[in-house]
C-alpha cells in the first residue's frame, strides 16, 4: 500500500502543479496543430489531425471573461519508424463503455480465469497477436495494452480524464481506477501521464489479482523536428489458485447443497506470480525539405489601399505639395505602391522531402513464481528446492535501436507514395536459474539480430490507401527470419449516399520459436531446445463494409507450418480414471510443434440495425481448426446486443438493453500456474469441454456533457450449467457492476 501511494503521489505531482500554474493553450487558436501539419495525411499527419475529436466548447462566462477552449486530437506512433497514425479517442466514445472493464473482452471473446485483469486468450484465432517480446507479459495486453495502443494527445486545454470502475463488495469484489492528463506546453509539444491500478478480490478462493501502471509521454512536432517518449512501469500480482477441486461443484451444485463460488476448495493456495515490467521508448527526426508560397484565394488576399490612404501617411506640408504637382504625385503614389507591396509577407508553408529516423526501445521484465504451500505431488517434476519455499525467477531485457530514411509521400505530385528504408539492431539478454554440478546457480542467455528492411505506404487520398513493409535478419542469432506483411483499404461509391469499403491485410512470416519455448529453468519446468524448426505462417483476410447497412463481413485463411505451442502433459495418480478429478493428476508442460500443415479458416459477420431508438447488434464468427488436437478453436462464436438509445431532456443520451455470449462447445487450452500460460489440455486421458452456455448480462448505459456512466447486471442467468471461462475456472455468479468516467478542462 505504501508503495501504490508514493506511486500516486508521484504521479499526481504534475497533474496538481499544471492546475495552480493554470496551464492553457492559446484561446485564440482553432487547432493547437503543428505547423508541418498542413500536409497532414492519415498515417504521416505531424499531429494526427484526421483523428480529431471535439467535445463541444464550454461557453460559460468566467470571472476573468475568459472562455476554455474544448477539443483534443488522440493518435499512436508505429514502432519501427515512429509514424504518427490516427486513433480514436477512447475516453470519448460511448458505445459499449459498460464493456470497457471487462476482461473476456466487449462481446466476450476471451478466455479467461474469471476474475478481473486474469490472463486471457483470444478464441478467435485471427485475432491472436504476440507483439509483446516477453512469453509472460502476452496473456494480461487487457492491462497492459503496450504502445500499439498508447494515445498520444494534443490539447486545446489541460485535459484530465478520472474513470473508476467497481463490482461487488470489500470482501470479493473487484475495482479499478483510471486517471489520464494531458497538456500542451505550446503548439509544437506536449506532455502527459497515465496512471491504472486494479485490484480484483475474486469471487473464488485463492485468486486475488492487483496491477499498477504508470506512464509518462510526450511530444515535440516541428517542422524539421519531430520527437515521440513514452515510459511505462507495470507491477502485475496473481494469486494462482490452480482451479477448483471438482468440475460437479458448478455442473450439479445440487450434490453440495448449492454452495457459494467461497465455498469451494482450490487446487493451490500461498502461490502467487509477479511481473514486473519497465518499457521505455524514444523515437524522432529529422525533415529536409522546402518553403512553398501557399496560393491564397484573390477573395482572401489583401488589397491595396486606396491613393487617399496612402498618401495620409505623409505629412501635412507633403500633400500640399504633391496637390500642386500632379507629376510629382504620381511618381510618389507608385513608390508608396511598392512599399506596401514590399512589406506584405507571402505566407509559406514547410513541405517535407525526406527524414532521417532513429527509434529505441527499451523493454525489461523481472518474472517470479513464489509458494509457500504447493501440495505434494501437484507437479510432476521437481528439479531442486522444496514445495514449502519456492521462488523461481527469470529476467529479460530487450534494446532494439532502429535507423531509418524516409521519402515522403505528397511533396510534389508524381510522389504519389512513401518509401523508406531501414536497419534494425536487437540485443536481448535472459537470466534464469542453472544446474552446476547439483549447485543452484543462475545462467545468462545473449541473442544478437541484425535485420534490414523497407516500406511503401500511400496514407493521402480518398480513394486508395495502402502500408507494405518487410524485414529479413542478416546477422545473428535469427539469421534467415523474415517478415513481410501489408494492408490496403479502397473506398468505392455506390451512390451519393452509399459508400463500400474494402480492407484487405495479410502476412508470410518465417520466425524462429519464442526464447522461452526453446529455453526454459525452473523448479518445476526444465528444457532447452535448440533444434526447434522455424515456424512459417502465411495470412490474407478481407473485410466488406457497407456503413449505409450496417454490415461488415470479414474472411480470413491462414496456413501454419511447424505450428510451435504448449501441451499439458499430465501423469495419472488416482486409481480409477473414469471417476478422476482434477487434483489425481500431476502437472507438468511441454514445447510441441505439429510438422505437418494446419490450416486455419475464419469469417465474421457484424450487422447493425436500426429502427428508431431499438438498436440490435450482432457479431457471429465461425471458425474452423484442420488441426484441433493442437490448435483447438470453437466452431461458432456469437455476440448478440439488442438496447434502446434515446435521450433525456435533450441533454442526457441513454442506452438501455442486454447482451448474450455464446460460443460452441470445444476443448479449450488449459492453464497452467508456474508458466502462466495457457496450454493444450493433454490428449492422452478424457479431456474437458468448456461452451454451449449462454451469458446474458442487463444494463444502462449513460452520458452527459463530459462524464459518462453505467450500471449494469452480469451473468443474470448464473444457476447450474456448464458456466467455465476455462477448464476448472468457472465463471463469476451474478454480479453488479458500475463505473464512471468524467473529462476535465482546465
Amino acid at each position: 500500500m505504501k508503495r501504490l501511494l508514493s506511486y500516486l503521489l508521484l504521479l499526481l505531482c504534475p497533474l496538481m502543479a499544471s492546475a495552480q500554474l493554470g496551464l492553457r493553450t492559446n484561446p485564440d487558436s482553432q487547432a493547437s496543430t503543428s505547423t508541418s501539419s498542413r500536409n497532414s495525411s492519415r498515417r504521416g499527419a505531424a499531429n494526427g489531425s484526421n483523428s480529431r475529436n471535439t467535445w463541444g466548447r464550454d461557453t460559460t462566462d468566467k470571472d476573468d471573461g475568459f472562455v476554455v477552449p474544448i477539443g483534443v486530437t488522440q493518435w499512436t506512433v508505429d514502432e519501427r519508424l515512429g509514424s504518427i497514425i490516427s486513433a480514436e479517442n477512447n475516453d470519448t466514445v460511448v458505445h459499449m463503455f459498460q464493456w470497457y472493464n471487462e476482461t473476456s473482452g466487449y462481446n466476450g471473446e476471451y478466455n479467461i480465469l474469471g476474475n478481473l485483469g486474469s490472463p486471457r486468450l483470444s478464441r478467435i484465432y485471427i485475432h491472436r497477436n504476440a507483439d509483446n517480446p516477453f512469453l509472460f507479459l502476452r496473456p494480461f495486453d487487457f492491462f497492459l495494452g503496450g504502445l500499439r495502443d498508447f494515445r498520444f494527445s494534443n490539447t486545446l486545454s489541460p485535459l484530465t480524464n478520472l474513470a473508476y470502475h467497481k463490482v461487488g463488495n470489500r470482501t470479493n469484489g473487484q475495482e479499478r481506477v483510471r486517471a489520464y492528463f494531458a497538456s500542451n506546453i505550446n503548439k509544437e509539444a506536449g506532455i502527459g501521464m497515465k496512471f491504472d491500478y486494479l485490484y480484483g478480490r475474486g469471487y473464488y478462493n485463492n485468486q486475488a489479482n492487483s496491477q499498477f501502471g504508470g506512464t509518462l509521454f510526450g511530444y515535440y512536432l516541428g517542422d524539421r523536428y519531430n520527437m515521440h517518449a513514452y515510459v511505462n512501469i507495470n507491477h502485475l500480482k496473481m494469486a494462482e489458485n490452480g482451479g477448483i477441486e471438482s468440475d460437479y461443484y458448478i455442473t450439479r451444485p445440487e450434490a453440495y447443497k448449492d454452495p457459494s463460488s467461497k465455498d469451494i476448495p482450490t487446487l493451490l493456495s500461498e502461490t502467487w506470480n509477479r511481473n514486473e515490467n519497465q518499457d521505455a521508448f524514444l523515437t524522432h527526426r529529422y525533415n529536409l525539405g522546402f518553403e512553398r508560397e501557399i496560393v491564397i484565394p484573390d477573395s482572401l488576399k489583401p488589397k491595396m489601399p486606396s491613393d487617399r490612404d496612402l498618401l495620409a501617411q505623409l505629412s501635412d506640408s507633403v500633400r500640399q505639395t504633391l496637390a500642386a504637382d500632379t507629376l510629382r504625385r504620381a511618381v510618389v503614389l507608385d513608390s508608396l505602391q511598392q512599399r506596401w507591396q514590399a512589406e506584405q509577407i507571402v505566407p509559406t508553408e514547410f513541405i517535407p522531402v525526406s527524414s532521417i529516423i532513429h527509434t529505441v526501445r527499451v523493454n525489461n521484465l523481472r518474472h517470479t513464481y513464489y509458494s509457500h504451500a504447493t501440495p505434494e505431488g501437484y507437479y510432476t517434476n521437481n528439479y531442486y528446492g522444496t514445495l514449502t519455499d519456492v521462488k523461481d525467477r527469470t529476467k529479460g531485457i530487450s534494446i532494439r535501436n532502429t535507423l531509418g530514411l524516409a521519402l515522403r509521400e505528397g511533396f510534389k505530385k508524381w510522389a504519389q507514395m512513401g518509401i523508406a528504408a531501414f536497419v534494425s539492431h536487437e540485443l536481448t539478454s535472459y537470466t534464469m536459474p542453472s544446474l552446476i554440478n547439483d549447485l543452484l546457480g543462475t545462467q545468462r542467455f545473449t541473442e544478437n539480430d541484425l535485420a534490414v528492411g523497407g516500406e511503401i505506404n500511400r496514407e493521402q487520398g480518398d480513394l486508395l490507401h495502402y502500408n507494405f513493409n518487410g524485414q529479413i535478419s542478416l546477422v545473428g542469432d535469427k539469421i534467415g527470419d523474415f517478415n513481410v506483411k501489408g494492408n490496403l483499404d479502397l473506398s468505392i461509391p455506390l451512390s451519393r449516399r452509399d459508400t463500400m469499403q474494402f480492407v484487405a491485410q495479410g502476412f508470410i512470416k518465417n520466425s524462429s520459436p519464442d526464447f522461452y519455448l526453446r529455453h526454459y529453468h525452473s523448479q518445476f519446468l526444465w528444457w532447452d531446445q535448440d533444434n526447434l524448426s522455424n515456424e512459417f505462417r502465411a495470412q490474407v483476410q478481407g473485410t466488406l463494409r457497407f456503413p449505409r447497412f450496417g454490415t461488415e463481413i470479414n474472411v480470413g485463411f491462414e496456413n501454419i507450418k511447424d505450428y510451435t505451442y504448449l501441451g499439458m502433459q499430465n501423469t495419472f495418480t488416482g486409481e480409477d480414471i473414469s471417476t478422476a478429478l482434477p487434483e489425481n493428476f500431476s502437472h507438468s508442460v511441454a514445447v510441441l510443434q505439429e510438422s505437418s500443415h494446419i490450416q486455419v479458416f475464419s469469417a465474421t459477420l457484424r450487422q447493425r440495425v436500426k429502427a428508431g431508438p431499438l438498436h440490435w447488434d450482432n457479431d457471429i464468427t465461425y471458425q474452423t481448426s484442420s488441426r484441433p488436437s493442437a490448435l483447438p478453436l470453437p466452431k461458432l462464436s456469437l455476440y448478440s446486443n439488442l438496447y434502446l438509445q434515446f435521450r433525456i431532456a435533450k441533454v442526457l443520451n441513454v442506452q438501455l438493453g442486454g447482451d448474450v455470449r455464446y460460443f460452441t462447445r470445444y476443448y479449450a487450452p488449459d492453464y497452467f500456474p508456474a508458466l502462466q500460460q495457457f496450454a493444450v489440455q493433454d490428449t492422452q486421458f478424457s479431456r474437458v469441454h468448456i461452451g454451449n452456455y449462454p451469458i446474458v448480462n442487463v444494463y444502462a448505459n449513460l452520458h452527459i456533457k463530459h462524464c459518462r456512466l453505467y450500471v449494469a447486471m452480469n451473468h443474470v442467468n448464473a444457476g447450474s450449467g456448464h458456466m467455465f471461462w476455462a477448464p476448472h475456472y468457472p465463471m463469476d455468479p451474478r454480479t453488479f457492476h458500475f463505473g464512471v468516467s468524467w473529462n476535465f478542462f482546465n
